[in-house]
């Protein structure tokens, strides 16, 4: 492999101009390609086999208007005072006006629904009163029946008494046969009326239950300064083109004209943009960081820019296969932030060997030549472990993962290729610039002995002057980061984790405020009734069934909000007491779901539970399922790669020791941050609560791939130094020295580029940026530069200890390219470094 990259190394610093061509026209091709093709990002997630997916599927198709494709709009006034007869008139013409749009369905007119629900409790108190009425006059009825019956008893005695041929007994006897008559018939009316009584009685009583599980459930606010619209859609708004909801809410925002506020939900108001300022400002100290090391904006820009090219072309291509599938809108912003950082890196790393070597005589082709079957070994070692472990995501059997971790995977690719063609056909045509002027003159003054390679030696020194201190210091305070981590939750971001001065974030709080947290996440429950049900069963069922929800701890609210055409599925909204991502709203949910076999015994009814908070419960739970898998899995994976790079036992469990000690810091300091709440007004979490579900098993994935890196660039250097037959222990500063001032600038460059992500517009990847730039910052300069040094300065000679049958077994990587460099350092004359700073200006 070494070889063949230095041959690849040479060839593209030869012919540089055709390696850009070949590239730039890779890339107008992607970019054309994906223009026609691709999808627009989505936010929805799928899982296969998920309970809320199947019972949504369902709703589809039987009570389609409720099935939650749907975006939220509140109005508001802007004075605070009550809606005036001209602001609702306004507000219908506006929801007339998005009734036009091609993809909305319908839209509700809360003004319209919150009189129904106001008829409907005059409904009920006036089927009351009529109650009441009915039953007074079945009562004067019924007295008047007992009546009549004493007085044709009294006409029977007196018939008794009379001659039966006289005129008189004929006259009453004909009397009698009358009131007989009238008897019947009033009894027949009595019965009649107290049958539609106790009918009348019962579904007022069942209109009871259905209206007291509502509780106080409104459209629009008490004060009536606020009302909730839901806006009906053909499909999911996630889903939906930019343009398309954006025109929804421009036609929202019309009615500023008339004092009225409208706040959209999230659904409709996220961004499909990936990069934002928060990603430049990244972007640009890195830059610095950059410039600060190699002292030239040429040097400095090249890394960058063969970053930038190699993530336009990884995303590029990704976003070209939208056409075969949907992607999720967190993905590409993914793969942006993991291909920057590694782009960077990676390129760093030739970059700095090829330097190195320039400044010390070599020439130019053969310089970027052995840079790249060196360093660029070692790169696409790296690179593959990362591509690896973000492969590995598939195992995780939730799509989502897959899709991440392949996308990313994609990118880091092409960052890998970008490093090993198109940075040396860069370096090729830069020439000696690629080293400023002031490089050129220490290395003439020092006869062309580099002196970066010194850079970091005192602090080797100082931890392995005191290695168990050292040792116990660092565990002890990446144990205390840890600490937080026990207290974990996960979930999906909401309205309340948006910027406050954001529409969605307006939009939650006010619904939170003026409706109940619970109306920002509400639970859709349906209920599949048996077959051969009478209309008054139905009615029964239906509403015992809300009035058992509506006991359920935790539901505040429970409405009827529709029914399929044959009348077997009914669907009601549950709202909560607690918002989407509390704590007590997966408590409430699970007694739901707990209760539906005994709802199904009791009322031979298929209860099942959707929504938007269903999924985010469900979807979490999974992912925390599948993290031990993954975990597994990735440290199996690190220590059978390290086996083999390092041939030692012993080193292996210290770098997957120290892996898993970065990935505990990384999750304490992301639940103390954005669960807990510490510092979040500087990282600009006002509202703390459960982490991104994604983010811990991306987290694991993406930090196992760089902590790797840092393990091969700085303990291969102690490797190569003890087999070239120093003392173990001088080995590790040897190594150490070697390696230190790359690393340092590598993971300075990954913090700045993940920690820019941190001010992301994008909700979901503040989190996944802060983990990625704390554990990689945590595991460079604690892990990988203190704590790994000092225990291998403890272990000594024992480090390198390795089974000869197990090394006999292994192969010989050769990471570094070592043989290659010995090989070719007999054939290749060195140049004097002050003959060639001569070119330069120098």
């Amino acid at each position: 492999m070494a070889t063949l990259l230095y041959r690849l190394g040479r060839w593209s610093a030869a012919h540089g101009w055709r390696v850009v061509a070949a590239w730039t026209v890779i890339l107008i091709a992607l970019g054309v390609t994906a223009g026609f093709v691709r999808s627009e990002p989505t936010d929805v997630v799928h899982i296969p086999d998920a309970k809320f997916e199947k019972v949504l599927h369902d709703l589809e198709a039987k009570v389609p208007e409720v099935s939650g494709n749907n975006g939220t709009a509140v109005f508001v006034t802007d004075d605070g005072s009550e809606f005036t007869p001209a602001q609702r008139h306004a507000i219908k013409d506006v929801i007339a006006q998005w009734e036009e749009l091609p993809y909305v369905s319908t839209v509700a007119d809360p003004f319209v629904a919150q009189r129904q629900l106001d008829d409907g409790e005059r409904q009920l108190a006036d089927g009351e009163q009529r109650l009441k009425q009915g039953q007074r006059k079945l009562l004067v009825g019924t007295m008047e029946l007992e009546r009549g019956k004493k007085e044709l008893k009294l006409g029977r005695e007196l018939l008794a008494q009379l001659p039966s041929d006289s005129p008189q007994a004929a006259e009453l006897r004909a009397q009698l046969q009358t009131g007989r008559a009238q008897l019947k018939a009033g009894t027949a009316r009595i019965a009649q009326a107290r049958t539609q009584i106790e009918d009348g009685r019962i579904q007022l009583e069942r209109g009871k239950k259905v209206r007291a599980a509502a509780g106080d459930f409104r459209m629009v606010s008490k004060d009536a300064t606020t009302a909730l619209g839901q806006i009906g859609l053909d499909l999911d708004p996630q889903s939906m083109a930019q343009e398309d909801r954006d025109a929804i809410v421009k036609l929202g925002e019309s009615l500023a004209d008339e004092g009225v506020d409208v706040y959209f939900g999230s659904e409709l108001t996220m961004e499909s943009s990936v990069v934002g300022v928060g990603e430049i400002v990244g972007l640009v100290t890195a830059g610095v960081i950059l410039l600060a090391l190699l002292g030239s904006l040429i040097a400095a820009g090249l890394p960058i820019f063969v970053a930038l090219i190699g993530v336009a072309t990884g995303l590029g291509g990704a976003m070209a296969a939208t056409y075969f599938f949907e992607m999720h809108s967190m993905t590409p912003a993914l793969a942006l932030m993991l291909g920057l950082a590694v782009g960077i890196d990676y390129t760093l790393f030739i970059l700095m060997r090829h330097r190195t070597q320039l400044l010390r005589g070599m020439p130019l082709t053969e310089s970027v030549g052995r840079a790249v079957g060196t360093s660029g070994n070692a790169v696409v070692f790296a690179g593959a472990t990362v591509i690896v472990a973000l492969v590995a995501l598939v195992l995780s059997g939730l799509p989502i993962l897959a899709q991440m971790g392949l996308v990313a995977a994609g990118a880091v690719l092409s960052a890998v290729l970008m490093s090993i063609t198109l940075g040396p056909a860069l370096m090729g045509l830069l020439g000696h610039r690629i080293a400023s002027k002031r490089a050129w003159r220490k290395a003439r003054s020092r006869d062309g002995i580099a002196v970066d390679e010194e850079h970091g030696s005192w602090w080797v020194r100082l931890i392995t002057a005191r290695p168990w201190l050292t040792v116990v210091g660092v565990l002890v305070l990446l144990g205390l980061t840890a600490l937080p981590a026990m207290s974990l939750r996960l979930g999906l971001p909401d309205g309340s984790s948006e910027a406050p001065s954001s529409s969605a974030y307006q939009a939650y709080t006010t619904i939170a405020d003026k409706f109940g947290p619970g109306a920002n996440g509400p639970v859709l429950v349906t209920a599949d009734l048996p077959a051969g049900l009478s209309k008054d069963e139905t009615s029964y069922v239906t509403a015992t069934l809300g009035e058992n929800l509506s006991r359920t701890r935790g539901v505040a609210q429970v409405v009827p909000v529709g029914s399929s055409e044959d009348g077997r599925t009914h669907a009601y909204q549950v709202v909560l007491d607690s918002g989407p991502t509390d704590e007590a709203t997966s408590e409430t949910v699970h007694a739901l779901l707990d209760s539906e076999a005994t709802w199904e015994e009791a009322l031979g009814i298929d209860v099942g539970l959707t929504g938007r908070t269903v999924a985010n419960i469900e979807i979490s739970e999974r992912l925390s399922g599948a993290l031990p898998t993954y975990l597994a899995v990735v440290v199996g994976l690190s220590m059978f790669i390290l086996v083999g790079v390092f041939r030692s036992v012993l080193v292996p469990l210290i770098a997957t020791g120290g892996f898993l000690l970065s990935v505990g810091a990384a999750f304490g300091a992301l639940v103390a941050v954005f669960q807990w709440g510490w510092l979040g007004s500087l990282f600009g979490v006002h509202t703390p609560g459960p982490l991104m579900s994604f983010g811990p098993i991306l987290l694991i994935g993406v930090l196992f791939g760089l902590a790797m890196d840092y393990q091969m660039f700085l303990v291969s250097g102690m490797r190569e130094a003890w087999a070239h037959g120093e003392d173990a222990r001088k080995a590790v500063r040897t190594g150490f020295t070697h390696g230190a001032q790359v690393v340092l600038a590598a993971a300075g460059i990954m913090f700045a580029v993940f920690g820019g992500f941190v001010f992301s517009h994008m909700v979901m990847i503040r989190p996944i940026g802060f983990g990625l730039a704390v554990g990689v910052l945590v595991d460079a300069l604690l892990v990988r530069m203190t704590l790994t040094p000092a225990i291998l300065h403890l272990l000594g000679e024992r480090a390198w200890w390795i089974p000869k049958w197990l090394d006999r077994l292994l192969p010989d990587l050769d990471v570094e390219g070592a043989k290659l460099s010995e090989r070719l350092d007999a054939a290749t004359e060195v140049k004097p470094a002050r003959e060639l700073a001569g070119t330069v200006g120098g």
